[in-house]
């Protein structure tokens, strides 16, 4: 099965050796999204509220490219720097991805690349 690349101007470019997603067949893995503006490259304010929205916004902007919307998303994984954060990226969370949400793990983990609050990666299934 081949493996092509995603890659948009609307997120922001990989900070390392990675995809912004790759689709394999039918599947698209889009790598972990962080809070950077694309327009400008710099991190939004350390408010997980506002990191939260970035962060899906990026997303989204790979999920487009990808020819989808986040309607095709089938999973997430949510990185937290901090678990108490939960509550509040869950309610931003829940504007992007309210009708049969896909399915998801939400984990808090010692420190993001930049310092981020929040991470999140994804895969989604292109529609037929």
């Amino acid at each position: 099965m081949s493996r092509v690349p995603i890659s948009t101007e609307n997120a922001p470019a990989a900070l390392g050796a990675y995809s912004q997603a790759i689709r394999s067949g039918s599947l698209v893995f889009v790598s972990g999204q962080l809070a950077i503006d694309p327009d400008t490259g710099v991190m939004s304010e350390k408010d997980i509220a506002e990191q939260t929205d970035r962060v899906i916004r990026n997303l989204d902007a790979v999920v487009s490219a990808a020819g989808a919307t986040l309607a095709d998303v089938v999973k997430t994984t949510v990185y937290l720097s901090n678990m108490n954060d939960f509550a509040t990226m869950n309610e931003v969370y829940e504007k992007y991805f309210s009708d049969a949400a896909p399915a998801r793990a939400a984990v808090e983990v010692s420190r993001l690349p930049k310092d981020a609050l929040i991470e999140i990666d994804a895969i989604l299934v292109i529609p037929s």
